[in-house]
């Protein structure tokens, strides 16, 4: 099957104006009038390593989340997190972001986040589809309270911990410097759940020598395809994205594959692939890649042409209820005229 559906890669864009929510104050929440909430985390004391950074972070998600609900439910915390970490707040334009999420309600929160998936399905429907364990509880139209005040707390530790300090950069290097979403997801997970998946993530450190070790500029020519049966939240995928781009290279110029047998990885492993940047020929499947023939490469091809054109449909279908809707506005603008001019 070709693969002629996925999006090109593009030219490298000009620089971008800074965002609209830079230049004025965040806008005020509709709830009740309350004392505004600030970032309390500073750059200058997170720890210099960003995978301790992230480590710390996972840390101090899991005790909100345990602290105030808990559970078996941990994709809502990866969901949460891996929202955020979509989000850009390059450090010249300050905390303005930050301190808006930090102020909105609970039951703000998952109305935002809808937004944050629903604005990358756009682009890569494949992935967000991938992702969707991460992002179904955003849509349930009766939620617990007290899940979405644990959300709120998740979203407050997060943030306050410097999560966009790793992840809200506009320099994908600089956001594939670690892994956020790998130390969170095998936190979560109890014990005997990861002893019985078999699920251990390999250590940033070691995919980073793996890379280094085996990735040179004769090695990774432009058009190659790199693959990764096991591939749980991506860090090996990444340590070669970063490898690729200390020896001046685009990882959008190479075609990447990952793939894992475990859902939530696999959906934590899309949402990685758009915060580091893999490019328009990065395909992330859910399969057993021991028990098909080709690592489950064509039956992930498949599922992604099938998202790419549901996108497609939908978009189609949205453009002509726009039309129908100015059409209708259009004539009743002129019948009032017309009503008017008569009077």
């Amino acid at each position: 099957m070709s693969d002629d559906f996925l999006p090109r890669a593009a030219a490298p864009a000009a620089a971008r104006p800074a965002p609209s929510w830079a230049k004025k104050p965040p806008p005020k929440s509709k709830a009740a009038v309350r004392r505004p909430t600030t970032t309390t985390w500073r750059k200058a004391y997170a720890p210099r390593n960003p995978h301790e950074h992230a480590r710390k972070i996972a840390e101090n998600v899991i005790d909100a989340w345990h602290q105030n609900y808990g559970g078996s439910s941990i994709d809502i915390p990866l969901g949460t997190v891996a929202a955020l970490a979509l989000l850009r707040q390059p450090h010249q334009v300050g905390t303005g972001l930050a301190d808006w999420i930090l102020n909105l309600q609970p039951h703000e929160l998952p109305q935002l986040f809808k937004e944050i998936y629903l604005g990358y399905w756009i682009s890569r429907p494949d992935l967000i589809n991938r992702a969707l364990r991460l992002h179904d509880w955003t849509w349930n139209p009766d939620p617990d309270p007290q899940q979405l005040r644990a959300v709120q707390a998740v979203t407050h530790r997060a943030i306050n911990q410097g999560l966009l300090d790793l992840t809200g950069h506009d320099d994908p290097y600089m956001r594939a410097e670690t892994d956020v979403l790998s130390p969170l997801l095998t936190g979560l997970r109890h014990k005997s759940d990861k002893k019985w998946r078999g699920e251990y993530h390999t250590p940033a450190s070691v995919t980073d020598l793996m890379a280094n070790i085996t990735v040179d500029k004769d090695f990774a020519q432009p058009g190659m395809t790199i693959r990764e049966p096991s591939v749980g939240s991506g860090t090996m995928l990444r340590s070669v994205a970063q490898r690729l781009r200390y020896l001046g290279l685009n990882p959008h110029d190479y075609l990447w594959y990952g793939n894992d047998i475990d859902a939530l990885a696999a959906a934590c492993a899309a949402i990685n692939a758009i915060i580091w940047d893999l490019g328009p020929k990065c395909l992330i499947g859910c399969a057993d890649s021991l028990a098909l023939e080709d690592g489950g490469y064509a039956k992930t091809l498949a599922e992604a042409k099938e998202a790419f054109e549901q996108r497609d449909r939908y978009v189609d279908t949205a453009t002509t209820i726009a039309a129908h809707q100015r059409a209708f506005r259009f004539v009743d603008d002129l019948i009032s005229g017309k009503e008017t001019t008569a009077a």
